[in-house]
């Protein structure tokens, strides 16, 4: 089974002079799901080479065992400082694509049109996506048979409360949930910071950070039902 992890390559928080990048935990966690399941990862972003961490991500009281796990993993670190430029993957190479979050992804890979192209071709093809926190975000301009891929499905991804807490809801270019909405998507979430995913036929998409490891073993559900299908 081959995966492609999505990162951003994006470091600027907005004008505030911050920086950002994608949310360690939303790697980390999906990183050892699938790698624990024996699956083919690649690591692509739109620059190549190391993604931005977001510096808040890192903090202390955000450590994760995830994050413990990869930062003792040197193989791990070094695949990471590697990635591939996302101009060069195509989706018939595989099976299914996971984007983690961060708030990086809103100004790059929302606005890409490499990433709205993959995206497309992944669900073209009948392979489902993934998307947790931010990057649901990143389907805003994705669509399917000429209408928004995420009209009259079921989402969720970073709420407009989590955005106050985190007080950037000035800051970002858009608001992640105000934005699924706007496109006819039928938004759902759970509390605050709790873990929330949402499968809805091969659209997969996960709240915050705390869903990143339902999210990944949710796209593994989703792949192992799929291939089931096809030997039936």
């Amino acid at each position: 089974m081959n995966i492609l992890m999505v990162l951003t390559s994006h470091d600027q928080l907005g004008n505030t002079g911050r920086k950002t990048g994608f949310w360690l935990e939303e790697f980390a966690a999906p990183y050892y799901v699938f790698k624990d399941a024996g699956v083919n990862l690649t690591l692509a972003s739109p620059k190549g080479g190391q993604p931005p961490i977001d510096p808040v991500s890192d903090l202390p009281e955000n450590q994760t065992p995830a994050m413990t796990r990869f930062k003792k993993d040197e193989d791990a670190k070094k695949v990471l400082s590697k990635t591939v430029k996302l101009a060069d993957m195509k989706a018939e190479d595989f099976d299914t694509v996971f984007y983690p979050g961060g708030h990086g992804p809103m100004w790059d890979l929302a606005e890409s049109q490499d990433s709205i192209n993959l995206l497309e071709a992944f669900y073209n093809s009948d392979k489902p996506i993934a998307l947790v926190c931010h990057s649901p975000g990143v389907l805003r301009h994705v669509t399917y048979k000429g209408e928004p891929l995420v009209k009259g499905k079921r989402v969720t991804g970073f709420t407009n409360t989590e955005e106050e807490e985190v007080k950037l809801t000035k800051v970002v270019p858009f608001l992640v949930e105000d934005e699924l909405k706007r496109l006819g998507g039928h938004f759902e979430k759970a509390p605050n910071w709790q873990s929330f995913v949402i499968v809805d036929g091969r659209l997969i998409t996960g709240q915050n950070p705390a869903s990143s490891t339902a999210g990944a073993q949710a796209l593994l559900k989703v792949l192992s039902e799929i291939r089931k299908f096809e030997k039936a």
